[in-house]
């Protein structure tokens, strides 16, 4: 059986590969927002680019291990049940987001900026149906990261 997520990037070089992915990631669904709604995604993006050069990076990077562990039972799930991974993310992505989002809920309550606060606060209400949009490309981030079954 392969290693758990957190085991299979513990080292710096897997990391960095998998935050590289997820910047990418996350610039994709950015410029892909459209509406009113998007709009409002991407002038927050904006804003927090803004805070400090590589803030984003740093976000993934503290992110990382807690979305690592939110993942482990879908990734488990998925290889007792001989998927890809990124399948049963698709599958059950509202699960998926609704695990992601809860990490980021306690990091926006203890962030020490006021601007990330109050941005994250504005986008809190959509933020399910956007992480829930972004399940294809989670998908293939996850199956071209991880260890398969």
């Amino acid at each position: 059986m392969p290693a758990s997520l957190a085991e299979q990037f513990s080292s710096q070089e897997k990391r960095t590969a998998l935050v590289d992915a997820a910047l990418k990631l996350l610039d994709a669904e950015v410029k892909d927002k459209s509406g009113l709604s998007g709009l409002a995604v991407k002038t927050a993006f904006k804003l927090i680019q803004g805070v400090q050069p590589g803030f984003v990076r740093k976000v993934v990077e503290h992110l990382l291990d807690d979305f690592l562990v939110k993942m482990e039972p879908i990734y488990q799930d998925a290889l007792t049940e001989g998927l890809s991974p990124g399948g049963l993310v698709v599958k059950r992505k509202s699960e998926v987001a609704s695990a992601l989002l809860g990490v980021t809920d306690q990091r926006a309550e203890r962030a020490q900026t006021e601007l990330v606060r109050k941005s994250y606060k504005k986008l809190r209400p959509t933020a399910q149906k956007h992480v829930e949009a972004a399940a294809p490309r989670l998908s293939k981030l996850l199956d071209g990261h991880a260890e398969p079954s």
